[in-house]
């Protein structure tokens, strides 16, 4: 699908990611953003048309789906990390990942995939994770919840075909987002990020690696695992 013209809706546009896909969107011709966050205020994009919203909430995303209702695509990338690991990690923070991960954006697909199938199909970007593919310690439950949200974008891609959309996972490593301010090693700048995602979604495919990280950990997956840990 060609990004000009398109209605767009993104989720977590308060920073980071989230804050340059709305810019970029705007910036390749898009009619409207939905820039949407758990406090819309503090969304600072020019020209994007603010709603509130926390993927978490039933309610909320109901009510972003009647007030987008001429959305053509969806960008799921509202996220958190917990610092949690899972045999000792707090399990409301374990929740929280699962929640925002993949129930958050279970139901953002599930509200929205009605609006996508009226607009001829549309599509739908989820911004996932080299860790999506791997687990480090200090950080297993944003791990589980990105394979999670993998398997899930997997699924609803092959049930969403019927109706003509397009859906594609957006797998990176470290961007230079708040997200990441405490990781000293080499970060990818976001726009960069963005600028691979949304040239995915022009081109059809169905996953994007953003960066050198995530191509390597994806290709690890056909070796043993021995060495690719023995490695990292």
């Amino acid at each position: 699908m060609e990004i000009k013209g398109t209605v767009a809706l993104v989720t977590g546009a308060n920073r980071g990611l989230g804050r340059e896909f709305a810019r970029q969107l705007l910036d390749r011709g898009a009619a409207r953003v939905y820039a949407t966050a758990r406090d819309p205020e503090r969304i600072d994009v020019p020209g994007a048309e603010r709603l509130r919203l926390d993927v978490t909430d039933p309610a909320q995303v109901a009510a972003a789906a009647a007030a987008a209702g001429d959305v053509t695509l969806l960008v799921n990338n509202a996220g958190v990390a917990t610092g949690a690991n899972l045999v000792t990690g707090d399990l409301d923070r374990i929740r929280l990942e699962m929640d925002t991960h993949f129930y958050g954006t279970l139901a953002m697909v599930r509200a929205f995939a009605p609006v996508l199938a009226a607009s001829g199909g549309g599509a739908v970007l989820n911004v996932l994770s080299a860790m999506s593919w791997f687990s480090y310690d200090g950080a297993n439950a944003y791990g589980a919840a990105k394979a999670a949200a993998w398997s899930l974008t997997n699924g609803v891609r092959i049930e969403l075909a019927g109706q003509g959309t397009l859906v594609t996972g957006l797998h990176l490593g470290a961007a230079d987002t708040d997200m990441m301010a405490w990781y000293s090693g080499p970060k990818t700048d976001p726009a960069e990020v963005v600028r691979a995602g949304l040239d995915g979604i022009e081109a059809g495919r169905l996953e994007v690696l953003a960066d050198a990280w995530s191509a390597q950990v994806k290709a690890s997956l056909a070796g043993d695992p021995a060495a690719f840990y023995a490695a990292a």
